[in-house]
């Protein structure tokens, strides 16, 4: 990609040229950091990412300190697409998501948040722009630091097995074997509706199944 594009002439004081990519775009997988952690339904944000990242050309993921989180940047398209997993925990992500969207000069309308959702059936994934946090401890973190007007991914992680256990204990536990065969096909259907996000910009108001 060149690194100058010009822009048609329009009746506007704008400048026709711009400087790299012409939209940013955010994504933060929520999880929490840590080996002990990497297997367990409540860090399919991460793996969301992960995977996406290495089937899109991404470099390494780069420990980012000051911005509280690894973060994975690379163009695509026209986008430049910045990839997040806070390493604050899950309580605290909103932390990194405002470090972030302050360092890149993202906003909302550009950002997106792929996370686990134990209210959705295992195969399902959700999307929607704003709402409440739905009892998820991580959304509550980014709508308090950086509001509720971000799309969220919602990966539904739930069963006949979450309906009896404690909640907290489900969601930091791993998934079965039948579930661990069928994640692939879920990750993927995750990252075309990243890709979605990315190119096409607020996602609809929509469930998909695909188990």
């Amino acid at each position: 990609m060149a690194l100058f594009q010009k822009k048609p002439q329009v009746q506007s004081s704008a400048p026709l040229y711009t400087l790299g990519a012409n939209r940013t775009v955010l994504i933060i997988g929520l999880g929490n950091p840590g080996d002990e952690h990497a297997a367990a339904r409540h860090n399919i944000g991460f793996v969301a990412l992960d995977d996406f990242a290495a089937k899109n050309g991404f470099p390494g993921w780069v420990a980012k300190s000051d911005l509280k989180c690894q973060l994975a940047v690379h163009n695509l398209g026209e986008n430049r697409v910045i990839l997040c997993k806070p390493t604050t925990f899950m309580n605290s992500s909103g932390e990194a998501a405002q470090a972030v969207q302050r360092f890149y000069r993202v906003y909302n309308q550009n950002t997106l948040a792929v996370y686990d959702e134990l209210a959705l059936p295992f195969g399902s994934l959700r999307t929607r722009l704003g709402g409440s946090d739905a009892g998820h401890n991580g959304i509550r973190s980014l709508i308090q630091h950086i509001g509720e007007d971000f799309s969220r991914l919602r990966i539904g992680v739930g069963s006949d097995m979450s309906a009896k256990a404690e909640a907290a204990s489900f969601v930091l536990g791993k998934f079965t074997k039948e579930e661990q065969a069928s994640l692939p096909l879920i990750i993927r259907e995750a990252a075309v509706i990243t890709t979605e996000f990315i190119f096409g910009g607020n996602l609809p108001h929509e469930t998909r199944a695909v188990l």
